[in-house]
C-alpha cells in the first residue's frame, strides 16, 4: 500500500463549531455562516482570501452552492463530499491534501447537517435501487450495534452485568464531559443508575446507550505549515490523515465475530504509521472517538490500540478513559453529549482537539496536551468507513 501521508506539511489555523442541538429557528445557511464566521474572527483572514472550500454534507444540500450561496462566495471551487458518518472528516482530509499538493495557499473544511427538521428520528438517506436484501434495509443501526454488547462477552468470557455496567460507565463519562461544554446538545450529568435502567431500544441498549440527533455545523481553515505562524500564534500541526472503507461483506461472513472494526484496525494502524507513532496509549494526550453506542466506544478502545483484546472495559471501568484518567476519551462529550448532525461531527472532534491544543477548552482544559486523535465510523459491523486524524501541537 503506497500511502506516503503528509505529516506537518499543512496546518490549522483557524476553527468555528456551532452549538449543537435542535435548532429549530436556524437554517443550514444560518449554521454555515455561524461556523465560518467563528473561524474567521479575531484573524486576519475574510471569506475573499479562502481560495477552495470542501462541504461535507450527508443530506442538507446538493452541490457546492450550498455554501457558496450561504457565503456569497466570489466563484471559488467548492467540493461537496460525503462518506457516512466521516463526510466532515473526508471533507477535512481533502482539504489538508488540496494545499499539501501545492494547488491551493488557503482552503476551508466545512461540515453541516440539518436533521430535526426531517421530523425522522433518525438519519435521512437514499438507498440506490437493488435487490431488497442489503441488511441495513432490515436491520436499524441500533439493532447493528447492540450485537457488539453479547458477541464482546461470548468471545472474552465477560460476565453481562460487567458488560453492563462497563456500557453505563461510558454513557456516564460523556454526559459528565458534556455537562461542562456550552455547544454541547445535552448538558446535564446522568447518574448510573438511571442509565442502566433507562427504556431499551434495541438489545440490551438502553436509551442512553446511543447518540441523539442534532443539528450543528463546524469548519477548519488549513495552510502550508511552512505559513502557519503567520495566521496565529497557536496552529494545530496535522500528523496524519487515514481513511479506510471496507469490503462490507462482514454481515454475510461467517468468519466475522462482531467483536471488532477491520476497517477501524486499518485506519488507525495506517495513522499512526504517517505521525510516526508505535504506543498511541502512551503518544495520544486525548481522544476523541465515535460513541455512535456505549458498546462501539469500548470496542473502539482496542481497536485503536488503546487497550488490548479483551480488556477495555475493564480500562472503561477503572476510569482510564475519564477525564482525569491515563487518556481523556471524548472530554467534550462525544455523541452521547452533541448527537450527530452527520456532516458536522468529524469536524467537531477536531474542534475539541484544536482547543486542547491551543489551551482555550476552558472548564474541560487538560494539563499540558501535545497530541490528539480523531476517529469517525461510518455504516455498521461487518460494513464500514472509518476515519483517524492526528493532529499535534508541534510541527516535527
Amino acid at each position: 500500500m503506497a500511502s506516503h501521508g503528509i505529516s506537518d506539511k499543512v496546518a490549522i489555523v483557524a476553527m468555528g463549531c456551532t452549538r449543537f442541538g435542535e435548532l429549530w429557528e436556524t437554517s443550514t445557511e444560518d449554521m454555515l455562516v455561524d461556523a465560518t464566521q467563528q473561524a474567521l474572527t479575531g484573524t486576519s483572514l475574510a471569506i475573499a482570501d479562502i481560495d477552495a472550500y470542501w462541504l461535507g454534507t450527508l443530506g442538507s444540500g446538493q452541490s457546492g452552492l450550498t455554501l457558496s450561496r450561504a457565503l456569497g462566495t466570489d466563484h471559488k471551487p467548492v467540493t461537496r463530499v460525503e462518506n457516512y458518518c466521516a463526510t466532515g472528516s473526508e471533507a477535512f482530509r481533502n482539504a489538508c491534501y488540496a494545499v499539501a499538493s501545492g494547488a491551493y495557499d488557503r482552503v476551508m473544511a466545512v461540515g453541516v447537517e440539518k436533521l430535526k427538521d426531517s421530523g425522522f428520528s433518525g438519519l435521512l438517506r437514499g438507498d440506490p435501487p437493488g435487490d431488497g436484501t442489503a441488511p441495513e434495509l432490515s436491520v436499524t443501526a441500533p439493532a447493528a450495534f447492540s450485537m457488539l454488547d453479547p458477541a464482546y462477552c461470548a468471545k472474552y468470557g465477560v460476565e453481562p452485568g460487567l458488560m453492563r455496567d462497563s456500557m453505563t460507565h461510558v454513557a456516564w463519562k460523556n454526559h459528565v464531559n458534556g455537562a461542562r461544554n456550552p455547544r454541547a446538545q445535552f448538558r446535564s450529568e446522568v447518574s448510573k443508575e438511571k442509565i442502566a435502567k433507562a427504556p431499551k431500544v434495541a438489545g440490551r441498549l438502553g436509551v442512553f446507550d446511543c447518540s441523539g440527533v442534532s443539528d450543528g455545523a463546524a469548519c477548519a481553515v488549513i495552510v502550508r505549515a511552512e505559513d502557519a505562524y503567520e495566521y496565529t500564534d497557536r496552529p494545530v500541526f496535522v500528523k496524519a490523515l487515514a481513511l479506510a472503507a471496507g469490503p462490507g461483506r462482514g454481515a454475510m461472513d461467517p468468519g466475522y465475530d462482531f467483536t471488532s472494526f477491520p476497517e477501524v484496525v486499518r485506519s488507525a494502524r495506517e495513522a499512526y504509521a504517517q505521525a510516526g507513532i508505535s504506543d498511541p496509549r502512551a503518544a495520544v494526550s486525548l481522544a476523541e472517538v465515535h460513541d455512535c453506542f456505549t458498546p462501539t466506544e469500548i470496542v473502539l478502545m482496542e481497536d485503536l490500540g488503546f487497550s488490548s483484546p479483551g480488556q477495555a472495559w475493564k480500562d472503561v471501568l477503572a476510569g482510564e478513559f475519564d477525564a482525569d484518567g491515563t487518556l481523556p476519551v471524548n472530554i467534550d462529550g462525544g455523541l452521547k453529549s452533541f448527537g450527530h448532525p452527520v456532516g458536522a461531527s468529524g469536524l467537531r472532534m477536531l474542534f475539541e482537539a484544536w482547543l486542547q491544543l491551543r489551551g482555550e477548552a476552558g472548564d474541560r482544559q487538560l494539563t499540558d496536551p501535545h497530541t490528539a486523535l480523531t476517529h469517525n465510523l461510518g455504516g455498521r459491523p461487518g460494513a464500514c468507513v472509518s476515519f483517524v486524524s492526528i493532529v499535534g501541537r508541534e510541527r516535527g
